[in-house]
């Protein structure tokens, strides 16, 4: 007798045969009960030529029920078997296989196809950790051969160095480098999927009080910032994540403007719009996602600050995107112009921050 434990160790063919044959013994028993209580007078068990042949011919019929079962099951199973086969073999390093497509149009095939697309997703996501650990080990390296050189050459005439001159130029380096970092934290949050709490937010509240910290922190600063402010634009949001988004939108700026920096919160349809529009010589239309690659850095971006990571605006991207909504370059007649687009909430708890 099987076990419920032993059944479901069992594999498919094996459980089917079994179900298939106990189907078959069914029917031969309840036809040859309905043949003997039917047959004429003497009853037909009264034979034992008879009762042998009914009973050798049902176990003949089960047995034939249970082997054609099995050879069924065993062909219909074998795209299962190559699959299953060739995953076994692939490995990290060799993600660019696929499984076998079966001939038909089934089930099976489309298995196949869906796990040919997992393996190709998760060849794309190994590639990019693989460019992104390349990337990120280049731009640690920068800041941290900097300092090293500079501790270096004060040591071989420490009664020669300015050592002011060199803490300052050392400051420079660790400031890089916990610019990256934190860069770094940030991008491993957002690809963890971690989001923080999301409260009915003040947008143009929130702007303001970033900017205000802004202007205190960078007063030797002679970019001007314009503030066009619209009443009333909330936004479903995580603070720290927005404030984030809006920094380095407005570092960017800031890098490129030449005078001035634009910043408008207002609804635009159904819409909540942040727009930082800067005057600088703006992006040119082809290369205006590339922007938001990560670690991808425009010419122009590199001869105004060699010691950028390329993350900022990738971070802003994913973070707007991380709130339902979008990030992108648009048309402008000088300056690059970089519009925020959030959901408005569409129901206004009685409280707001």
């Amino acid at each position: 007798m099987i076990t419920l434990s032993a059944w479901h160790h069992c594999s498919i063919k094996t459980r089917v045969t079994i179900v298939a044959s106990a189907v078959m013994a069914l029917v031969c028993a309840i036809s040859s009960v309905l043949l003997l209580t039917a047959g004429p007078q003497p009853p037909l068990y009264a034979s034992a030529a008879v009762l042998a042949g009914l009973v050798g011919g049902s176990l003949l019929l089960i047995a034939a029920t249970a082997f054609g079962t099995y050879w069924m099951m065993s062909r219909t199973l074998q795209p299962v078997y190559a699959i299953s086969g060739k995953l076994a073999t692939i490995r990290p390093s060799n993600l660019s296989e696929r499984v076998p497509l079966p001939r038909h149009d089934d089930e099976f095939k489309e298995l196949a196809q869906t796990t040919n697309q997992t393996l190709e997703r998760a060849g794309t996501a190994i590639q990019q950790q693989l460019r992104f650990a390349s990337d990120t080990s280049h731009d640690l390296r920068n800041p941290l051969a900097a300092m090293r050189t500079e501790i270096e050459d004060a040591l071989v005439r420490p009664e020669e160095t300015d050592w002011v001159a060199t803490g300052n130029r050392l400051l420079e380096s660790v400031e890089r480098l916990q610019d990256l970092v934190t860069n770094l934290l940030e991008i491993s949050r957002l690809d963890a999927g971690v989001v923080g709490q999301h409260d009915l937010l003040n947008l143009a509240v929130l702007v303001a009080g970033e900017l205000d910290h802004r202007q205190r922190d960078h007063r030797q600063s002679k970019i001007r910032v314009v503030k066009r402010f619209s009443s009333g634009v909330m936004v479903h949001g995580d603070r720290i994540g927005l404030e984030r988004l809006l920094h380095n939108l407005l570092d960017n700026a800031e890098r490129h403007a030449r005078s001035s920096v634009t910043v408008t919160v207002e609804h635009r349809g159904d819409a909540a719009v942040l727009e930082v529009h800067d005057d600088g010589s703006g992006v040119p239309p082809e290369q205006r996602e590339a922007v938001f690659q990560r670690f991808v850095r425009l010419p122009d971006a590199r001869a105004k600050d060699a010691g950028g990571s390329g993350l900022g605006l990738p971070i802003a991207r994913e973070i707007a995107e991380a709130h339902g909504g979008t990030l992108i370059l648009e048309d402008s007649p000088c300056g690059a112009r970089f519009v925020a687009r959030f959901p408005r909430p569409i129901a206004l708890p009685a409280t707001t921050r």
